[in-house]
């Protein structure tokens, strides 16, 4: 148990959220978005985009505070898909 402040404090105790990050590669950044709360961020390597990503929803959890209940873990599936390639 916590005594300091947190984000995701309770009455002095702090609660740890496992949330998704989904990143991908737009030229030459890393963008991550957190689909449970909405919060995007980016950054030169995979790495930074994370942190940049931790960083951006411990200032919207700041601002807005924490949810109530936590929000459903986001499916993300894979499919396949044919596309004809113009040579």
């Amino acid at each position: 148990m916590s005594l300091r402040p947190s984000i995701f404090g309770y009455f002095g105790m702090t609660k740890i959220w496992t949330l998704t990050a989904v990143v991908h590669q737009e030229e030459r950044f890393f963008v991550a978005e957190c689909p449970e709360l909405g919060t995007v961020s980016q950054g030169k390597t995979f790495e930074e985009a994370l942190t940049n990503l931790r960083e951006a929803t411990d200032l919207f959890v700041e601002e807005f505070g924490p949810p109530t209940v936590m929000p459903s873990r986001p499916l993300v599936p894979t499919f396949e898909s044919a596309f004809q390639m113009n040579a």
